[in-house]
C-alpha cells in the first residue's frame, strides 16, 4: 500500500479531509495507541472521529486506489455523523469498528440481504463480513457467503480476496461437514479463474495471497502436482511484478512473499541475491537479514543463517525481535545445538514478557513455556 498505494496522484484530493497518520505497532511508544485502537490483522485502516477519539471506520487488508477512495469517503461520512441510508449497514460498520466481530458479522448479513450488488458499499460490506466471520471462527458461514458473492464481485477489485478468503474458510470447515466438499470445489474454482484471467485491477498482495490460499489448499487436498504448479505460478507472477517496479521501496516490497514462493517450493537459494540487494539498499531495516536467516536455515546452511540473524537483531525492536528470536531458537535446534536453542527460547520469553501487554499475547508467552518446558 505505501509503495503503490498511497504514491498515487488520484488521492490528491483526499489531502486536506484528513491528518494523515501511519502508525509502526512494532515501536513500544505506540503501544498506548493499540489500547485505545487494537489492531487483529495488519494493514488495519481507520477513519477516525476526532472529536470522540472513536473509529467510525475500519477496513481490513489491502486495497486498490478505486477502493480506498471508497473507504475514505465513507469513513468520511461516518466521522461526520452524516446519516446513511442504509441503518442496519451502519450498526454493522459501528460493530466492526469497535472490534465486535461476532454482532458485525450478523448485522453485515442482514445488510446485505435488502442490498444490490450494484450498490457502492457492496463489496465492502462483503469483505467485511467475510473477515467478521473468520475471525469469530465461522468456516462454514464464510464460505457460503464467499461463494455466493463471487458471481458479483469477480470483474471488480474485490475478486481475488473475496475467493481467497472464502477458500481458505472451506479448508477449515471440519472434514465430516456435509457442504466442505461442494464449497472447496466451488471456491477452487473462483481462485482458479481469478488467477487464470488478467488480473487487471487486483492488488498484488490480494493475487499473492490467493496464490498461497490455493497453494496450502492443494497440498492439504494430497494434490502434490497442484500445488506445485500454483507455487510456480506464484513465484513467477511475484517475480514480474517485482521486475515491474521503478523504486527500491516498491521492489522489496514483494520479498517476504516471494521467499515464502521459494521456500515452498524448495528453492530458497532463489532469494538469496534479492535478499542480499535489499540489505545493501536498505541498510537500517532488519527485514532483509531476517529474512536471509529463514532462507539459509532452509538451505540448512546454518552459520550464515545465525550470522544474518545476528545482523536483524541488531536493528530489530518490539514484538518483531521475539519473532527473529523464535526463527534464531529454530536454527540453533536444527542444527543440533540444544542448549542454544534453549537459552535462546529463554531470552525470547523474557523479551515477551518485558513487550507492553497490548503488544504481545498471552498465547504467545504460554508456547514460548510450553517449548522450555518440552524436553529436546
Amino acid at each position: 500500500m505505501r509503495a503503490f498505494v498511497f504514491t498515487d496522484k488520484a488521492l490528491g484530493r483526499q489531502a486536506g479531509r484528513f491528518v494523515w497518520l501511519s502508525i509502526n505497532t512494532e515501536k513500544r511508544e505506540n503501544a498506548t495507541v493499540l489500547a485505545k485502537y487494537p489492531v487483529q490483522a495488519w494493514p488495519s485502516f481507520y477513519v477516525i472521529d476526532a472529536a470522540a477519539e472513536r473509529v467510525a471506520l475500519r477496513y481490513v487488508g489491502g486495497a486498490t486506489v478505486p477502493q480506498l477512495q471508497r473507504i475514505l469517503d465513507d469513513g468520511a461520512r461516518a466521522a461526520a455523523g452524516a446519516r446513511s441510508p442504509d441503518k442496519i449497514l451502519a450498526k454493522a460498520d459501528r460493530f466492526f469498528a469497535d472490534g465486535k466481530n461476532v454482532e458485525a458479522a450478523e448485522a453485515y448479513r442482514a445488510a446485505l440481504q435488502n442490498m444490490s450488488p450494484s450498490s457502492p458499499s457492496y463489496a465492502r460490506a462483503v469483505e467485511s463480513l467475510l473477515f467478521a466471520l473468520s475471525a469469530s471462527r465461522q468456516p462454514g458461514p464464510c464460505a457460503e457467503v464467499a461463494k455466493d458473492a463471487f458471481p458479483n464481485l469477480r470483474a471488480s477489485p474485490s475478486a481475488a480476496n473475496v475467493a481467497g478468503s472464502g477458500l481458505d474458510c472451506a479448508v477449515s470447515i471440519p472434514k465430516d461437514a456435509p457442504r466442505r466438499a461442494a464449497l472447496l470445489e466451488a471456491l477452487t474454482a473462483d481462485a482458479r479463474e481469478v488467477l487464470d484471467g488478467k488480473r487487471a485491477g487486483l492488488a498484488v498482495d490480494d493475487v499473492s495471497a490467493l496464490y498461497e490460499t490455493l497453494a496450502s489448499a492443494r497440498e492439504k487436498a494430497g494434490d502434490e502436482a497442484g500445488k506445485k504448479k500454483t507455487l510456480e505460478g506464484w513465484a513467477a507472477y511475484l517475480d514480474g511484478e517485482a521486475a515491474k517496479t521503478r523504486s527500491v521501496e516498491a521492489r522489496t516490497a514483494f520479498d517476504a512473499h516471494r521467499l515464502t514462493a521459494y521456500i515452498e517450493l524448495g528453492q530458497p537459494e532463489r532469494a538469496i541475491p534479492m535478499l542480499e540487494a535489499a540489505e545493501r539498499d536498505v541498510p537500517g531495516d532488519y527485514n532483509p537479514p531476517a529474512r536471509l536467516a529463514l532462507a539459509y536455515r532452509a538451505m540448512k546452511k546454518y552459520d550464515e543463517a545465525l550470522a544474518a540473524s545476528d545482523r536483524a537483531l541488531a536493528r530489530a525492536y518490539g514484538p518483531r525481535k521475539l519473532v527473529i528470536l523464535q526463527a534464531r531458537a529454530d536454527i540453533y535446534a536444527k542444527k543440533g545445538d540444544a542448549e542454544a536453542a534453549r537459552k535462546t527460547r529463554m531470552e525470547a520469553l523474557a523479551w515477551a514478557e518485558a513487550l507492553p501487554k497490548e503488544q504481545v499475547s498471552e498465547r504467545q508467552i504460554a508456547s514460548l513455556r510450553k517449548q522450555l518446558e518440552t524436553p529436546p
